[in-house]
């Protein structure tokens, strides 16, 4: 379900930076959340993450998985809030797919 939302949420961000027309904010900030998108290889960590689960539930390899959505997503919810007034679409995204991940994610230790 995780993987199926990210999907969702990657596919609404390329389709409101491709039509133009339909921003509500700077064009300049979509273009960002894509490129964070991009650079923390969203489509390839969810496609692995779909095919490792298709059959069997790997619990270490999913988690690890998870963790580097997590990473991407952290980053990509402090530049939504930090723009909020041209990203507010993406804010209910963001929430829900925080929701979706969090149990799943593996506090990294201090020491």
């Amino acid at each position: 379900m995780l993987a199926e939302n990210i999907t969702s949420f990657i596919r609404f961000v390329e389709a409101h930076y491709e039509n133009k027309k339909a921003f509500y904010g700077q064009p300049d900030k979509w273009f960002q959340v894509k490129l964070f998108i991009e650079e923390f290889k969203f489509h390839i960590v969810v496609s692995e993450l779909l095919r490792i689960n298709r059959f069997t539930w790997d619990e270490k390899y999913t988690k690890h998985l998870v963790n580097q959505i997590h990473e991407g997503m952290m980053v990509i919810e402090e530049y939504i809030n930090r723009n909020y007034n041209d990203l507010f679409l993406l804010s209910g995204r963001i929430h829900t797919l925080k929701n979706l991940r969090q149990p799943f994610v593996v506090e990294k230790s201090n020491g």
